[in-house]
């Protein structure tokens, strides 16, 4: 006994012809082109590549800035990042005793995450003993801070929201 197949006819359910699989393969890779062009555009529109102006000149300091930052680590001093309650950024310093650092001159440059705001320059004012203040728009920011407490100079970085 032979099995016969019957060839369907042009335009019947359930032929799956060339075409078809063409169709299928050009979508995929066209969405995959697409999604690889938009995710490069991103990347390059959030990050310019430019950490330093001149990579040489930033390496000749190199030496010093790693010898600033183990005399700050060895200040002990930390500092609290928070909003008040009337929406301004409040930050809490301490000493290595956890005590409040007062008479200090803060300052902080604060940096959208995404870059989508202008770097805005904070001076803070301190309004408790340790507890200082500045204006700042609403919204996420990274700040970059640098305290000076007679004659030492000590920076970190923080989120507030």
């Amino acid at each position: 006994m032979t099995q016969q197949r019957r060839a369907a006819a042009p335009g019947q359910k359930g032929q799956f012809t060339g075409r078809h699989m063409a169709a299928i393969m050009v979508t995929f890779f066209g969405i995959v082109i697409a999604v690889n062009v938009l995710m490069a555009r991103f990347a390059i529109s959030t990050f310019g590549g430019v950490v330093v102006e001149n990579s040489y000149v930033a390496s000749q300091h190199f030496n010093g800035w790693l010898d600033e930052a183990r005399a700050e680590k060895a200040l002990g001093w930390k500092a609290l990042f928070g909003r008040d309650g009337s929406g301004r950024v409040a930050i809490d310093l301490r000493d290595a005793a956890g005590k409040p650092l007062t008479g200090a001159t803060v300052t902080a440059v604060a940096e959208h995450p995404l870059g989508l705001r202008h770097d805005e320059s904070l001076t803070f004012r301190e309004e408790a003993p340790g507890r200082y203040r500045a204006a700042l728009e609403n919204g996420r920011w990274r700040l970059r801070l640098a305290a000076n407490v007679a004659g030492k100079t000590w920076r970190t970085v923080g989120d507030v929201q």
